[in-house]
């Protein structure tokens, strides 16, 4: 499966409806961003079950600054509709692989009662849901 381009439109309709999905916030001028694109390609070709999209931060300026991106490239991960990985920088395709693999493995009923857990408490903090943390 190639990847997806995802905009303002369809980001949300994609993250809740994808299962698992990643997503690369990137730009055209960004040499980072070059080198990692046909990782994140190849990736999409290996991974038929998992939705890969791409948002271009400069066609998606608005949605970029919704999704908190302050640096390109940007890996977010999503299961379920759950934001449970996020990281700045081009990720080499082994590093990629073992992302990829800890999201596919992940107990989502855990990550569902912590992210309960954190909006009954108040303690969402940065609008991350689950955050980086499940698969580091």
């Amino acid at each position: 499966m190639a990847t997806t381009t995802l905009t303002a439109q369809n980001f949300e309709k994609t993250i809740l409806e994808g299962g698992t999905v990643f997503v690369d916030f990137w730009a055209e001028w960004c040499g980072p961003c070059k080198r990692f694109g046909p990782v994140f390609e190849a990736a999409s070709e290996q991974h038929q079950d998992i939705v890969f999209g791409k948002v271009d931060t400069e066609a998606e300026q608005a949605l970029a600054a919704a999704a908190n991106i302050t640096s390109i490239p940007t890996l977010m991960g999503f299961r379920d509709g759950i934001l449970v990985f996020a990281q700045p920088g081009a990720l080499p395709a082994p590093m990629l692989c073992e992302v990829i693999e800890k999201v596919q493995a992940l107990d989502m009923e855990a990550v569902r009662a912590e992210v309960a857990a954190q909006q009954s408490g108040g303690s969402a903090g940065s609008g991350t849901l689950a955050g980086s943390e499940h698969t580091r």
